[in-house]
Parts: structure tokens; C-alpha cells; sequence
């Protein structure tokens, strides 16, 4: 994906996760944008942006962002909302472990309180060590966390898998979450 490209992927996240007044739209309860009203809530900001473009931010984003409904009509962010949507994502069985990736300092206030959604809905999980190295080096120096997600399912706690494979869940409380040390 190009910079510009890239530069308006950012601006239509924080539209569709957070902001939709940003761009003079409206989200319904399910996060579903109408593409022609972001189009041209786009534009009368000074960016840039057509049909083609939008699919292509879509196709090519390399988190997997953004869906559009089967006839193109509507788009959505996939999760990351800090803004009350239902998602409507079906609880689903996790694998055993799960893993979240954070920057060192967040590691105290973790390791005494949990992860908590902070700022979004739900706490988001990987499913591999890989990816969520790549999330912690986002924020600073990396810490990886392996979480006991088969255990708390166990227990009661719901998980969602959304459509671009980030596993979802409320909160992690102390007892399921072991750091794994870093080499």
C-alpha cells in the first residue's frame, strides 16, 4: 500500500472505530458505514478518495481491517472500536493459549490488574507469538504475553473471533496470563 493510500486507510479507521463525525457520517448500532456517504464525507475533508480506491484500501491493508457487506453498499471496521457497535460476533471456543503483545512499561499494571479493553471493547488476542510481537513493538519495547484462553473459556468467559482473525474477549484477569521471556 502507498503513503497516500496508506494515510487514508488511517483516516477511514479512525472514522469507522472512532470518529465517524470526522468524516459527516453516521454508524449504524452494527458499525456499518453507507460507502457513498464516506466517500463523500472524505472528499469534503480534502482528501482524495474514489470507489476504486476505497476497494483497494480494503484489498490490500495488510491488518485486515475493513469489510464490505455482499454488495458493496456498506463498509465496517472488523474491531478496534472505541465506540458502543455490536459487532454481531457469535462466541467461539479459542485454542488453548492466545498471546497479547504490549510494550514493557504497561507490564506492573498488567501483571497486578489484568488486561482490560482500556479504550476499546474488547482486549484483543493473537493467535501466534509473531503477531503479537509485532503489535508490542508498535508500542514500544516489546513484552509478550501467553494467555490460558482455553482455561478461561472453561470458566465461563466468552470468546469472539473477528472476520480479520484477532481473537476478541472483555477482560484478562492476573491468574490466566504468564509473560513469556523474551530471547
Amino acid at each position: 500500500m502507498g503513503k497516500q493510500l496508506d494515510k487514508l486507510s488511517k483516516f477511514i479507521s479512525l472514522v469507522l472505530r472512532h470518529n465517524p463525525d470526522a468524516a459527516n457520517i453516521v454508524l449504524d448500532e452494527h458499525g456499518w458505514a453507507n460507502v457513498d456517504q464516506l466517500l463523500k464525507g472524505i472528499n469534503q475533508t480534502g482528501r482524495k478518495i474514489d470507489r476504486n480506491i476505497l476497494e483497494e484500501i480494503v484489498a490490500t491493508d495488510n491488518k485486515q481491517r475493513y469489510s464490505f457487506n455482499a454488495n458493496k453498499t456498506q463498509i465496517r471496521a472488523n474491531q478496534g472500536h472505541s465506540i458502543p457497535v455490536d459487532l454481531e460476533l457469535e462466541a467461539q471456543e479459542p485454542p488453548q493459549f492466545l498471546y497479547h503483545g504490549t510494550a514493557s512499561r504497561y507490564l506492573g499494571s498488567i501483571m497486578a490488574g489484568g488486561l482490560k479493553p482500556m479504550s476499546r471493547l474488547y482486549v484483543h488476542l493473537s493467535k501466534d507469538i509473531e503477531t503479537a510481537l509485532q503489535v508490542g513493538k508498535r508500542h514500544g519495547i516489546p513484552v509478550i504475553l501467553k494467555i490460558y484462553s482455553g482455561a478461561m473459556y472453561k470458566d465461563g468467559q466468552p470468546f469472539y473471533l473477528s472476520k480479520n482473525g484477532v481473537w476478541l474477549v472483555e477482560k484478562v484477569d492476573t491468574n490466566y496470563i504468564e509473560r513469556i521471556p523474551m530471547p
